[in-house]
């Protein structure tokens, strides 16, 4: 029997829209060739994560991974496309069933800077939430924060302080602790490193190494960083302007990559063993959302782009065991 995913998404869409304001409609009316603006941040990703997994999501900045993040997390609603919890659709959950799926599946956001309410103490950051859902009491609440400080790598002895008065790494460290305050089992990491200094960066990655394996936890990890990615995750999801285009385990990732994307990204990564090496970065920059290319949307950067990938989306299949690829290079002829 197969397991459940904890988290999968079939299919899943969001797009923004940007209606034409007043003078857009009168303008329009005239003659002039003006349009509302839809930006299509996912465009049908099929995705799951199972139970105890560390899935890594890679792709440029503006390839809609943190969109996707907040759709998982339940922040943003999707526009099309189901999103399933543990089997169950999460839009037909309703009540206490709802809000506890909800608290299940936390969010650690990339600028610890800005993520944090600048007016509250820590203690009231960690402990507002679980106080509100009945994880602790009044009484028992300056222990509960205290217990989840300890845990984050935070001394409870500063819960008094402000946001300001830390540093970039312990404001991240407290932006782990409130999320673990109300026990979820899923944790989205948006770029949860990528702010802080490269020593600091190797601390946080091994408390979520350790959290892991203390609390049973499960993580999608959005970065733009391969190296933190083959560090962290079992398996890795690569994006681009919207779509998966490759998915394998981590190890295959980097030893067999298939798409040209990947192919590019990995060929731009820094090594130390190449040091007189000349790094060919893919070429051109990612097209805009409000208007993507036709066909495979890479198809205006590849190398190897053909005449059906400018007309025809490649379909995202399986090529090797547990290894998907979107690229009409894998199709048979």
């Amino acid at each position: 029997m197969t397991a459940v995913p904890m988290i999968e998404l079939r299919n899943v869409s969001r797009r923004f829209e940007k209606k034409l304001d007043f003078a857009g409609k009168l303008a329009k009316k005239i003659g002039v060739p003006v349009r509302e603006e839809v930006v299509h941040a996912v465009d049908g990703v099929d995705l799951s994560v199972m139970k105890g997994e560390v899935v890594g999501l890679v792709g440029e900045s503006g390839c809609g991974k943190s969109t996707l993040g907040r759709m998982v997390a339940g922040i943003m609603p999707a526009s099309g496309g189901q999103v399933f919890r543990e089997g169950v659709e999460v839009n037909t959950l309703s009540g206490a069933a709802a809000r506890h799926a909800k608290l299940r599946t936390q969010m650690i956001f990339q600028d610890p800077y800005a993520s944090l309410n600048p007016r509250l103490r820590v203690q009231d950051i960690v402990g507002e939430a679980p106080l509100f859902h009945g994880l602790t009491d009044r009484n028992g609440q300056s222990d509960y924060v205290d217990d989840q400080m300890r845990r984050a790598g935070l001394d409870p002895a500063f819960k008094r302080r402000y946001p300001h008065q830390f540093s970039g790494g312990q404001r991240q460290r407290i932006g782990i602790a409130r999320a673990l305050a109300v026990q979820p089992d899923f944790l989205v990491c948006d770029e949860a490193v990528a702010a802080l200094d490269v020593s600091i960066q190797a601390q946080v990655l091994n408390l979520f190494m350790r959290l892991r394996a203390e609390l049973d936890l499960t993580y999608l990890f959005i970065s733009h960083d391969l190296g933190v990615v083959e560090h962290l995750s079992d398996r890795v999801v690569i994006m681009y302007l919207g779509r998966v285009v490759e998915e394998a385990p981590s190890e295959e990732v980097f030893a067999r990559a298939n798409h040209p994307y990947t192919q590019s990204l990995l060929a731009a990564v820094p090594r130390i063993e190449a040091r007189k090496k000349v790094f060919n970065v893919v070429k051109g920059e990612i097209p805009s959302p409000l208007d993507p290319p036709p066909g495979c949307h890479f198809h205006p950067r590849c190398p190897h782009a053909m005449d059906i990938c400018r007309v025809e989306r490649p379909v995202l299949r399986q090529i090797a065991p547990n290894h998907r690829s979107a690229c009409h290079l894998n199709d048979v002829a």
